[in-house]
């Protein structure tokens, strides 16, 4: 295998001490050398892949120069710790009064539903961490508990922290247990003078006993209750409930490879499958489409879309609401031919159903966005069988220091091109 690739600059050889590492579990590598994870990333992709493509079409890995700290957004629970022996007779929820019990945040043990007490982590930006601590400074001195799992009492669930990767604005979600927020102004007041950066805060309420972190409903608190971003020379408005990659960095290495093995020349047409809210189709419409169709199933995502469209000036590009399968068969039906299709499925990977439909459009190219190699690996088997060749698989290292790898396979449509590698 060729040696992992990354932009420039020298890495770290290895990472600080975790002092949670072993309780946590999230960062499943933390003290491996970044060198040596990436040697390993690269060895189970070939391994991954080996039956179904050619050693030389695998592309090494593209890792980050800096690979700490990139978490853009930082979730955090909060509940009651151990009790306090000074807290005297209090009941607490009342502004000023003692708290009966030491608040705790940062993240579930892997696995469980344990609070790990963290101050700081490696992976996570620690603006957005300092706010999770500040969040929870001021909860005593504004009588808010933290949420009891076990009883579903107490008012302060958690809080997600998203921090833009370029404009640098900072949207806080403060989750509750309720609608009812008393001195909800002063405590945004003060969470923004000792957090200046924050440029939003939103309420989201969430009454139900889940595992479901956010609510449907929410209401603005401070600010315009979202944050503005570029990505790829993009703009994207985020809010509490938009997807939005963690990590902006490899997001547009990811992107710019993706499009760079599209082949865009400025004639083709796109399908944009697995849409969400248009991002890497706003992109190929910026960067060579002359025409991109996205297609979601789920129409806040598309409508997130059609307004980054909007925003951003791109006129070719179009968002439905569909199920994507179903909108290449009829577009086959119809006659309308299509260059490329750009597809990235959740985990588990493509139906059959809709591998399907994209055989029966034979687009001319496929780029097929995966952060699930294995699944991956499945669907560019059944492509295999049904007419397509595998021309290149990249790597691309989202998320150090775990065991996550997200990569892009192109495939072409055999009776197209000649058997050849795209380096």
């Amino acid at each position: 295998m060729p040696s992992s690739s990354s932009g420039s600059g020298a890495r770290p050889a290895s990472a600080p001490a975790c002092p949670v590492e072993r309780a946590c579990g999230a960062c499943q590598h933390i003290s491996v050398p970044y060198e040596t994870q990436l040697a390993r990333k690269d060895k189970q992709v070939a391994q991954l892949f080996s039956h179904v493509v050619d050693a030389s079409v695998l592309r090494p890995i593209i890792g980050m120069d800096d690979p700490f700290h990139y978490r853009n957004k930082v979730v955090s629970p909060y509940a009651p710790g151990r009790k306090l022996q000074d807290a005297g007779g209090a009941k607490g929820g009342k502004r000023g009064q003692k708290p009966r019990h030491e608040i705790l945040c940062g993240m579930y043990a892997a696995g469980s539903h344990r609070i790990v007490p963290t101050d700081g982590c490696l992976i996570e930006n620690e603006e957005a961490k300092r706010i999770i601590r500040a969040v929870r400074g001021l909860m005593p001195r504004f009588g808010i508990e933290p949420y009891r799992e076990d009883t579903g009492t107490g008012f302060m669930r958690h809080a997600v922290v998203r921090v833009g990767h370029t404009s640098g604005e900072i949207l806080v979600t403060l989750v509750t247990n309720g609608r009812e927020f008393p001195g909800s102004k002063a405590f945004c007041r003060e969470l923004a003078r000792r957090c200046p950066r924050i440029t939003s805060v939103v309420q989201n309420v969430n009454e139900r006993q889940t595992n479901v972190i956010l609510g449907n409903r929410e209401q603005t608190l401070y600010g315009p209750g979202f944050i503005l971003d570029k990505l790829c020379g993009l703009s994207f408005r985020i809010s509490s409930q938009s997807f939005y990659q963690v990590n902006a960095v490899q997001t547009e290495v990811l992107y710019e490879r993706a499009i760079e093995l599209a082949g865009f020349t400025g004639t083709e047409t796109a399908i944009d499958a697995y849409c969400g809210t248009g991002t890497i189709g706003l992109v190929a419409a910026k960067r060579g489409a002359a025409q991109v169709i996205g297609v979601d199933t789920v129409a806040s995502a598309v409508r997130d879309a059609r307004e980054n469209a909007k925003h951003n000036g791109v006129e070719n590009a179009r968002f439905v609401v569909g199920d994507a399968g179903a909108f290449m068969r009829e577009r086959a039906a119809e006659g309308q031919p299509v260059d490329v299709l750009l597809m990235d499925p959740p985990r588990a990977g493509a139906s059959e159903e809709f591998l399907a439909a994209a055989v029966t459009l034979a687009p001319r190219r496929i780029v097929y966005i995966s952060c699930n190699p294995e699944t991956q690996v499945r669907d560019v088997g059944y492509l295999r069988t049904h007419g397509f060749a595998v021309r290149a698989v990249q790597p691309v290292d989202m998320f150090p220091h775990t065991d996550h790898i997200e990569t892009i396979a192109l495939m072409e449509r055999v009776e197209d091109a000649p058997e050849r590698s795209v380096r």
